[in-house]
């Protein structure tokens, strides 16, 4: 279960400041401070997700779709309200995270499973399952630091989808190589799917989230706008869209 009460989430503006030589440089040259404000990236979300929903998160860049993931996975703290989630979390985004570019593939698929809160017994049961699907060849021996950013990928996206979940949270889609690579990759997000007790998918993908979802939020300005059925928040956040472009094509 998911359940948010009135969260909102705000970005300190010294976490936004730009704190380089070069920035500093330039302020002397402009001979005055430029002052940041803090961001309110949330604001007053509140739902409850329950065990066997497939829910989209829809809304143009900028709305708070991935920062409200990232904030029921824990990575965000609340400002205010209240954010209970029960179950397992896995979350699929930021795919490279704990990745030791001097180590092996090999060394990295237990470095990252311990990541993912897996042990080292576990991840040895399910390191030739990996390897094999991640299909690097005698790459998998070699450091990362070796690998194009496509292998990268495809090594990250193999080890995150064998470890399963209660929830997942998944960031958009994922492009992971060659056609022949994609397929699986395709077929293994909807294995992991459907064993999931709840799925919350942040997608531009119209097809994606019909395929996957039967509630729709969606999201601007880091609000929800719309809670229901995914072809009636479709239809929503399309006419939203055609309002918004209408409104920049006629600012002079």
């Amino acid at each position: 279960m998911i359940k948010l009460k009135d969260v909102h989430l705000h970005y300190s503006d010294l976490g936004l400041r730009d704190n380089s030589l070069k920035s500093h440089f330039f302020k002397l040259l402009k001979g005055k401070k430029e002052k940041l404000k803090g961001v309110h990236a949330l604001k007053g979300i509140s739902f409850k997700i329950e065990a066997g929903e497939r829910v989209g998160i829809l809304g143009h860049n900028g709305a708070g779709k991935s920062t409200l993931l990232r904030t029921i996975a824990g990575l965000y703290p609340v400002s205010h309200g209240i954010c209970q989630v029960e179950g397992e979390i896995r979350s699929l985004f930021e795919l490279n995270l704990g990745f030791e570019y001097e180590a092996t593939g090999r060394e990295n698929i237990l470095y990252r499973g311990l990541l993912l809160g897996q042990t080292p017994a576990t991840m040895r049961i399910l390191e030739e399952e990996i390897i094999h699907f991640a299909d690097l060849g005698s790459f998998i021996n070699y450091p990362l630091k070796s690998y194009s950013s496509g292998m990268l990928v495809r090594l990250a996206f193999a080890i995150s989808t064998f470890i399963s979940g209660d929830i997942i949270l998944l960031d958009e889609v994922i492009g992971a190589g060659d056609a022949f690579f994609m397929k699986k990759a395709s077929e293994r997000m909807r294995e992991l799917i459907s064993s999931a007790k709840i799925l919350l998918l942040v997608s531009h993908d119209l097809a994606a989230l019909r395929t996957f979802c039967h509630r729709l939020l969606v999201m601007e300005n880091g609000s929800i706008n719309f809670d229901g059925d995914v072809e009636t928040g479709i239809a929503y956040y399309l006419e939203t869209q055609s309002k918004r472009q209408n409104h920049v094509n006629s600012v002079p």
